[in-house]
């Protein structure tokens, strides 16, 4: 699941981003509504965390001109904006959800995967394929019931594969699952971490393994295919 975060309080946005990467999350940082809008022309995101009072304007037009082209994403308004009536203007424009701040960072990532639970969004609580389960909460992984421990960039890249439900991931979707906009990332990143899971798969004796779709991308199947 990939965030977009836009907050401009120098302290606040680094902690709120660490804490959601602490939670499998990949988050890009902006302090503008126009930083906001650049990401969001070329990127695509699961959720917008957005602060309504921003340097160059105000919130609440960003979240209005993404519902005038018809952006569905959900935003969730992280703002000390408290009063009633300016919670149900934010509403009314397309906003999902309200945080008053001050907050608590584990309220923060509870409501996020809440939105994320919502029907229609992606972002179920419990996966499965074949033999293996992933509670995408507690990162915990089994293969046949027995637990597999696994890094957390693994986790990820396993759950943005079994999110696809058989289907061939691209290489371009599974590095933007995995890494921010600020990560520096090596060329051979993403294929270190593929073949890592593949090993830890196979190793764990699942009957499912990772593949390889030369040109296109990676997918789960079936261990014997």
């Amino acid at each position: 699941m990939r965030l977009l975060l836009v907050e401009d309080e120098p302290a606040l946005g680094p902690l709120i981003r660490d804490h959601l990467a602490d939670a499998r999350f990949t988050v890009d940082l902006v302090t503008t509504v126009e930083d906001a809008e650049a990401a969001l022309s070329t990127t695509s995101y699961d959720l917008i965390i957005l602060d309504l009072s921003l340097p160059d304007g105000d919130g609440l037009e960003l979240v209005r001109r993404l519902r005038v082209n018809r952006m569905t994403v959900p935003v969730l308004a992280a703002t000390a904006r408290d009063r009633v009536d300016q919670r149900i203007s934010g509403l009314d424009l397309g906003v999902d959800d309200y945080l008053v701040k001050p907050y608590d960072l584990g309220e923060l990532t509870a409501r996020v995967r809440a939105l994320l639970r919502r029907p229609g969004a992606a972002h179920g609580v419990a996966l499965s394929r074949g033999d293996i389960r992933l509670d995408t909460v507690t990162m915990a992984v089994t293969v046949a019931g027995r637990p597999l421990v696994l890094g957390k960039r693994r986790v990820v890249l396993l759950e943005a594969l079994m999110r696809a439900s058989g289907r061939v991931v691209s290489r371009q979707a599974l590095e933007d699952s995995l890494y921010g906009m600020d990560d520096v990332v090596a060329g051979n990143a993403l294929e270190a971490a593929i073949s890592r899971l593949r090993r830890a798969l196979a190793d764990a004796g699942s009957s499912v393994a990772l593949h390889t779709v030369r040109g296109v991308g990676y997918m789960l199947g079936d261990a014997d295919d």
